[in-house]
């Protein structure tokens, strides 16, 4: 299938700043992001997708036994995930997908994960992506997504309104993505939903709708 505009455009950026990704990245890996990836695989077993596998900083929060396939947009990003994968104690394959046009069967993973993802995103791709996803997964599966929101606070407020030029610049990526409102809408069932990282990050779960 054709890609649309916006995904060339997310694909490019992306081919652009993946050689410095990991290092513009390096603070808020360490500071938060190394705490709270293993969130996400808790209690998590068998055949799982890791959406928007990016550079592969999950790879070593992957659980034990199991099959990971990592799918992202960019080659430029999976060459860099390709270097972690001797870090996952899973088995891992790595593909080149749009995450809004998977190229699986129906139903054909256990659970589906989603790490800073839909906050890169278009409103446009927003559903599109959650339906695909929820396709793949079984109806009894699990689909975890970690994504920032904008803040409360008036001094964190003020600090993202610095932040977002820069954010929209290099990642594609914005606080006011409404991906938890989304869910009903792409036939999902919202699970649960809490903030990680103060009122920042959030790890939103969802499963297929019956």
């Amino acid at each position: 299938m054709a890609m649309t505009e916006d995904t060339h455009n997310l694909r490019r950026r992306y081919e652009r700043i993946a050689p410095l990704y990991d290092l513009l990245d390096l603070p808020f890996e360490y500071a938060r992001y190394r705490w709270i990836r293993p969130l996400l695989f808790r209690g998590l077993s068998g055949r799982i997708l890791d959406a928007g596998v990016g550079t592969g900083r999950n790879m070593p929060s992957y659980p034990p036994g199991s099959e990971v396939v990592g799918v992202d947009l960019s080659s430029a990003m999976l060459k860099r995930a390709e270097r972690r994968r001797p870090l996952s104690p899973a088995s891992v394959q790595l593909m080149e997908m749009d995450v809004t046009h998977l190229n699986f069967p129906d139903a054909s993973f256990d659970a589906a994960v989603a790490t800073f993802l839909f906050c890169t995103l278009p409103e446009e791709l927003q559903v599109p992506a959650l339906r695909e996803i929820g396709r793949v997964v079984k109806p009894n599966g699990t689909i975890r997504l970690l994504e920032y929101t904008r803040p409360h606070g008036r001094i964190r407020e003020f600090i993202t309104e610095l932040w977002k030029p820069w954010i929209s610049w290099a990642y594609g990526a914005s606080f006011d993505r409404r991906t938890e409102q989304h869910i009903p809408e792409s036939g999902l069932v919202l699970t649960a939903a809490r903030f990680v990282v103060d009122d920042l990050i959030r790890m939103i779960e969802a499963k297929p709708g019956v």
